[in-house]
């Protein structure tokens, strides 16, 4: 084991990215100084000898539930919502490849042209040669968000922890933005995450974790190099798990 690798809490993780984490300074699309500094985290993780895992969101691109909101067929609008977490999966692997690390597409539709249709042993085969392993659409059904697909993938392949990015550095007991006295938890479990409504992920994947005691950490991705820092068991953000 080299000192990078000795310096890993984790041997396999999964990274929920946002859609709208891709925008960068843009008001659209994909920023790509944005995407390329996401890419040169995830490949800094690889050097560590972590196995990774990302689910995108499609947010920066199109957003299902806000066009079912006004009155589109909601099956319809999840559909094309996945379709924009596909594109983002495909900038992610060219941005990582363009750093000279191997990554895999793998879709829960079947776009077979464009990448890999989602099979859990091949995606694990994936990480164990050391390759990264994007999840694109979902989870393939309407009516479940990407934090849903995050949590059922990171299941799936014996992920350790779910990392979730966001735009703040944890979870806060009221919104930091509106009130600068806002208290940051360091640590919370699912149970207060539920009962409290915290916003963290939604419902069905904050229950999905704790059924199968996964832990849940938030961090904020414009902070470079907390992706590494978690990584290497700093105390960074707000960490989640089913016991106090």
């Amino acid at each position: 084991m080299t000192d990078t690798q000795a310096r890993a809490r984790y041997r396999r993780i999964l990274v929920k990215l946002s859609g709208e984490a891709l925008l960068g300074g843009e008001d659209y699309g994909i920023d790509p100084q944005m995407l390329k500094r996401i890419a040169g985290e995830i490949r800094e993780l690889t050097l560590m000898g972590v196995q990774v895992a990302v689910v995108l969101g499609g947010g920066n691109i199109f957003r299902g539930a806000g066009l079912a909101r006004a009155g589109m067929d909601r099956v319809t609008a999840d559909h094309m919502g996945m379709l924009a977490t596909v594109i983002n999966a495909l900038a992610m692997q060219d941005a990582l490849e363009g750093l000279g690390t191997y990554a895999r597409v793998m879709s829960a539709l079947r776009i077979n042209e464009v990448c890999e249709d989602y099979i859990r042993r091949r995606a694990v085969r994936h990480l164990e040669k050391g390759r990264v392993v994007i999840f694109g659409a979902g989870t393939g059904n309407p009516f479940f968000t990407t934090d849903t697909a995050a949590s059922l993938r990171a299941i799936e392949i014996n992920a350790e922890v779910l990392l979730k990015a966001t735009k703040v550095n944890g979870v806060y007991d009221s919104d930091p933005v509106k009130n600068p006295a806002a208290k940051r938890y360091t640590r919370l479990t699912f149970d207060k995450v539920l009962n409290d409504r915290l916003g963290v992920m939604d419902a069905t994947a904050i229950v999905m974790c704790r059924e199968n005691k996964l832990p849940l950490q938030i961090f904020n991705l414009f902070n470079a190099g907390d992706l590494v820092r978690i990584v290497q068991g700093e105390d960074v953000g707000t960490v989640v798990t089913a016991e106090p």
